[in-house]
């Protein structure tokens, strides 16, 4: 006997280019797959986008985010995906301007304003460093390398060297970004994504990683700019003698880009 297709409504948010499939959850009735989100978030055969959100309830807070990545496994937090999912939130009612949700890597807060959005990010523990390079954890890895001209740089081949390799490799991987100093206040920054596994125009905790680590590699003062393909964010920070790092948001733009509704077998 033949199944009825589930119909299931989705919004497309994008954060300075990096988009999202978010779908309101509360009911729990998504039928997560690995296979499915995968499919949906392919840029030829499904709606395309860098990551799939199901925005759920959660006692004791305004709603729970659960993140996809674009190959279909739940990964660890998203700073875009973060402040596109409290716009798609406060769009749904939820709240009017300040929120407090849960997410994988724990409890956020937020503050939604006409033209952007002030997501507070995870504390930072510290880092790891080398002679150029860095490794640290903003709620997802990341390792952060500088360079004197990043549009000459292959992201994805080095991207994937790195995320491969001998060290991180056997670790699950990082995500991998690299970063031109622009300004006193400002950097360009590129990032390879794992889970996508390609370039992307923006990536929300690769960016807070390449402002602390320019604060303490450089004494760069915040709040610092950085520039994307996608756009334009802001970082601002309170960092400690220990190395460590609180209070840090991740302040930018978060809209929406259209809604629709895809059938799915049940």
């Amino acid at each position: 006997m033949s199944t009825l297709p589930i119909s299931i409504k989705f919004s497309k948010y994008q954060g300075t280019g990096n988009d999202f499939i978010m779908i309101d959850d509360r009911a729990e009735q998504f039928p997560v797959s690995q296979p499915l989100i995968e499919f949906l978030c392919h840029r030829r055969f499904g709606i395309g986008a860098d990551g799939l959100i199901l925005l759920r309830n959660a006692e004791g807070y305004d709603f729970r985010m659960v993140y996809f990545n674009a190959d279909g496994r739940e990964g660890s937090m998203c700073g875009n995906g973060g402040r596109c999912t409290v716009r798609f939130a406060q769009d749904l009612g939820l709240f009017e301007e300040n929120t407090t949700f849960i997410a994988v890597d724990g409890e956020h807060k937020a503050v939604a304003c006409e033209e952007e959005i002030f997501l507070n990010m995870s504390n930072v523990s510290g880092s790891q460093q080398d002679a150029k390079d860095d490794f640290l954890n903003t709620g997802s890895p990341h390792y952060v390398t500088f360079s004197e001209n990043i549009e000459e740089v292959d992201v994805v081949a080095e991207g994937k060297r790195i995320r491969y390799g001998d060290v991180y490799g056997p670790k699950g991987g990082t995500n991998v970004n690299f970063v031109q100093v622009l300004g006193e206040q400002s950097l360009y920054v590129r990032t390879y994504e794992r889970g996508v596994e390609d370039e992307t125009y923006s990536c929300g905790t690769g960016v807070t990683a390449c402002a602390l680590m320019a604060y303490q590699r450089l004494g760069m003062a915040e709040p610092i700019s950085v520039k994307t393909k996608g756009g334009n964010l802001r970082v601002s920070f309170v960092p400690h003698t220990d190395g460590t790092f609180d209070n840090i948001y991740l302040i930018g733009p978060a809209v929406k880009v259209f809604e629709g509704i895809f059938s799915v077998e049940d």
